[in-house]
């Protein structure tokens, strides 16, 4: 399969070694919101039974990269996504499969405006991690930039 028939998540899947690695199944994916979720595994759990910070990180951090895919994947033949920076909080004891959901912070026109400028934008993308009975147990923000190739 070319990486022009796969999906995000098959491409994803394909070429970050951690989402293969932590089996992450990629749910819904478009400019507006991307879903991409946990299975409960016990090679993952921490210490309390619960997946492992380190796998929620990453499981929050795959949400974003699949939205920012989505929303600027038509620019990747001139500028290259990068992950700026990350913060997490861990609000309530996370058992179980987890969910994280992506959405992004700025309107893509006015990134690709300030990439046509010359420039190197920056935009949030805010995701929330759920268990299945709902409840958000972390919030996160990763800080992408699109880096033009020249």
């Amino acid at each position: 399969m070319s990486t022009e028939q796969m999906s995000i998540g098959e491409m994803l899947a394909a070429t970050v070694p951690m989402a293969r690695t932590l089996n992450l199944e990629f749910g819904e994916t478009s400019p507006e919101r991307a879903v991409v979720s946990l299975p409960d595994q016990g090679d993952f759990h921490n210490h309390v039974g619960g997946p492992h910070a380190g796998a929620m990180f990453t499981l929050g951090e795959s949400a974003s990269g699949a939205i920012v895919l989505a929303a600027f994947g038509d620019q990747l033949s001139r500028a290259v996504p990068l992950a700026v920076r990350a913060d997490i909080a861990y609000k309530k004891l996370a058992m179980g499969p987890v969910k994280a959901i992506a959405t992004l912070g700025r309107p893509v026109a006015d990134v690709v405006a300030e990439l046509d400028e010359g420039k190197r934008p920056e935009f949030p993308v805010a995701i929330e991690i759920r268990r299945e009975d709902g409840a958000v147990t972390g919030e996160m923000t990763v800080v992408w930039t699109l880096r033009p190739n020249s």
